[in-house]
């Protein structure tokens, strides 16, 4: 990172509005006393955050099994339950805290002083996964977000559509019926050359983890202690964390169909190659080069920085 006097001169992140929904409350931003090493995790959604969690509970705690993460890490903007309740349980922790936020920029205090990390994702291969997601949501899920109190908007529906329709659903209402894909990747795309920001791409992260992990760990400042690397690289694992879910998804995964190994799907990418067309693929394409610029949406579709 660099030093106070070069950190000075930038032009850090002003937040210029919040974003409240059945399930964001922004504010709770407003009310959060940051540390000093305190790691932000960021994603659309479905771009590998629980994954990347996982990742950075066994780079701080060298390789321990059964980390509670869910409880650890939690979702800081999600609505339920109320934001007193998360600031407080956050502030009462006592190890290097790592959060998680599914906001655009515009939306989230951003602090100097703490790492960010965020993770990209083809958006087809986002969509698939957030079809898994509200498809086999139950209804606890729908109460917790559309019966809590303090609901703004509308509420959150259930899925009409098979999941092709739902993917031209998703694109035509910019998000429908989740929040802007748009506007989230390109809020942390134009802020990608701060010193405390580690893009991270979700398809190198599955091509090459342990060199991923270890620059994130370079990036964090966390020493890697060799003799626990083989259970970190273990313990991060698709197969691990499929198998040992629970103490990885939020409520062990009671908000789901199946529990925490359906919220933990498949992890895989181009699973929409069989089910879109040429055309319906490329709409995506379009639309992507569109909405972020060429550059941006290379690094979505490949994960190479211009």
């Amino acid at each position: 990172m660099a030093d106070g006097s070069s950190q000075d001169a930038l032009a850090w992140p002003v937040k210029t509005r919040e974003m409240e929904s059945n399930h964001f409350n922004s504010t709770i931003w407003n009310d959060f006393e940051f540390r000093d090493d305190d790691i932000v995790i960021s994603t659309y959604a479905k771009a590998g955050t629980t994954w990347v969690q996982q990742i950075v509970s066994q780079l701080l705690f060298n390789g321990e099994e059964g980390l509670p993460v869910a409880d650890m890490s939690p979702w800081m903007d999600l609505r339920v339950p109320p934001k007193e309740v998360t600031l407080a349980a956050v502030a009462a922790q006592t190890h290097r805290r790592f959060m998680k936020t599914h906001l655009p920029v515009d939306a989230l205090v951003y602090s100097p002083q703490a790492k960010y990390i965020y993770i990209g994702r083809d958006g087809r291969d986002v969509l698939w996964s957030l079809y898994n997601h509200h498809s086999t949501a139950n209804d606890l899920w729908y109460e917790a977000l559309n019966d809590s109190p303090g609901l703004v908007g509308p509420p959150m529906p259930r899925p009409e559509k098979e999941i092709v329709g739902y993917y031209h659903e998703w694109l035509d209402r910019d998000g429908y019926p989740f929040w802007s894909f748009w506007d989230n990747v390109r809020s942390w795309w134009e802020i990608r050359d701060l010193p405390n920001l580690y893009m991270l791409h979700f398809g190198k992260l599955k091509a090459d983890m342990p060199g991923e992990i270890r620059r994130m760990a370079a990036f964090l400042d966390i020493p890697i202690d060799e003799t626990k690397w083989d259970a970190i690289l273990e313990h991060c694992s698709f197969d691990y964390m499929k198998q040992n879910a629970t103490p990885s998804v939020p409520l062990g995964g009671i908000f789901w169909e199946g529990g925490a190994k359906t919220f933990i799907n498949q992890g895989e990418n181009g699973r929409w190659r069989d089910r879109l067309s040429d055309e319906e693929s490329a709409k995506y394409e379009r639309l992507a080069v569109e909405k972020l610029g060429e550059d941006c949406a290379r690094w979505l579709a490949t994960g190479q920085m211009p």
